[in-house]
């Protein structure tokens, strides 16, 4: 009895490891990086500098950014069997899939399992960062009939993928918006597809299963895509006037809405709070959405009705706008998610290396016990309800 008692589905609570990675206070609303608040990266870092920090445990040094930005340009482009291999996807895939497969056929390329080699990690990290938004982009337009966009090694990180993305060089508001995007994206604790690499990782495989597993993690319905399901709720309302019976319907029939509600938060999530604000800027420069008058309605309705219960906006509740204004397929919310998040997979990767013992969790039985085998010609035959032998 003592056993089940402490059983905790989906291990809710129950520490994984210990780590230095990231912060998170559900109460106060704290997100940090190493200690440093994402207020502060957000206002004041790039991704390719936040990715440092994460992966490396410092920031870093102007020469030291300086190579790492052009290491990451340099492994920017993919070899042309995985173009090839990825042209023989069908254009009804998921991208989400796309990305799982592509980011594990790296592995058939760069796999050494040299796991005791500085820069055998530093290349992983460099050719996992540069080589993933160079695929979803790739994958984006191959499924619309085109040749992907090669990589421009004088546009930034971000830029450079809304560059290949939407075959044209993004305005600078967009690019520094996507580039905070993916700021805010790159980690977040031990999530499902972070502890998904985590046990991959454990097993001393290559990083590239590492990150394909925490893709495939992502892809999940309960994980990743719930800005594009947002989206799609905030259509459906389709005005101010229809918020607060929607939301009360909702309420009445204990159905969740998406973009609310956090395992951790219990006040606004600070990157709904920092993503808002992103989106107010592009919608004055590039033209108003119709649906935020809708959801910032929507979130004051549901703080009303619900704000007791600490269920406020998540990240995913504005993100959508932003991308979508962007020019960001619905469909690639969540690979866009797993660009960010990369940086925050193999900084636990790496962290998992320096103190590993692969993962084996127990478990409580609930079968029976010294059953008898019985001869599959004794076996009495199941009888459904009409009568008939199966």
């Amino acid at each position: 009895m003592t056993a089940v008692s402490e059983f905790k589905p989906g291990l809710e609570g129950v520490p994984a490891t210990l780590s230095s990675i990231s912060y998170v206070d559900g109460q106060k609303g704290i997100l940090e990086y190493r200690g440093i608040s994402i207020e502060q990266l957000a206002n004041y870092s790039t991704f390719l500098e936040t990715s440092y920090l994460l992966i490396w445990g410092k920031l870093p040094t102007q020469e030291e950014l300086a190579e790492f930005e052009h290491e990451i340009r340099y492994h920017r482009r993919i070899k042309y069997r995985i173009r090839d291999m990825m042209k023989c996807f069908p254009e009804t895939g998921h991208p989400m899939d796309a990305l799982q497969t592509s980011a594990a056929a790296l592995g058939l390329f760069y796999s050494r399992r040299a796991l005791d080699n500085p820069e055998y990690i530093r290349e992983a990290v460099v050719r996992l960062l540069a080589k993933i938004p160079t695929m979803v982009a790739a994958f984006q337009l191959m499924r619309k009939g085109n040749d992907p966009v090669q990589p421009r090694d004088d546009l930034d990180y971000s830029a450079n993928f809304l560059y290949m993305l939407n075959e044209r060089e993004p305005d600078p508001l967009a690019a520094r918006v996507f580039d905070v995007c993916l700021t805010l994206h790159a980690e977040h604790t031990i999530n499902a597809s972070t502890f998904s690499a985590m046990v991959t990782a454990s097993t001393l495989t290559d990083p590239y299963a590492v990150i394909a597993s925490a893709v495939g993690t992502l892809a999940g319905p309960l994980h990743g895509g719930a800005n594009e399901e947002v989206l799609t709720m905030l259509e459906e309302i389709g005005s101010v006037e229809n918020v607060a019976p929607y939301v009360d319907h909702l309420i009445a029939k204990k159905s969740k809405i998406m973009g609310f509600g956090h395992r951790v938060y219990k006040v606004k999530d600070p990157r709904a709070t920092i993503l808002q604000e992103l989106g107010e800027q592009l919608f004055e420069k590039f033209g108003h959405d119709q649906y935020y008058e809708i959801a910032l309605e929507l979130e004051r309705v549901v703080a009303d009705r619900l704000g007791g219960k600490g269920i406020y906006p998540n990240v995913d509740f504005y993100s959508g706008l932003v991308y979508r204004k962007l020019d960001i397929p619905a469909d690639l919310f969540t690979p866009i998610f797993a660009i960010a998040r990369v940086s925050g997979w193999l900084a636990h990767w790496k962290e998992q290396l320096t103190k590993n013992r692969i993962y084996r969790p127990t478990q409580i039985y609930t079968g029976s016990h010294k059953e008898i085998y019985v001869p599959i010609q004794e076996r009495n035959c199941a009888i459904n309800l009409e009568g008939v032998t199966l």
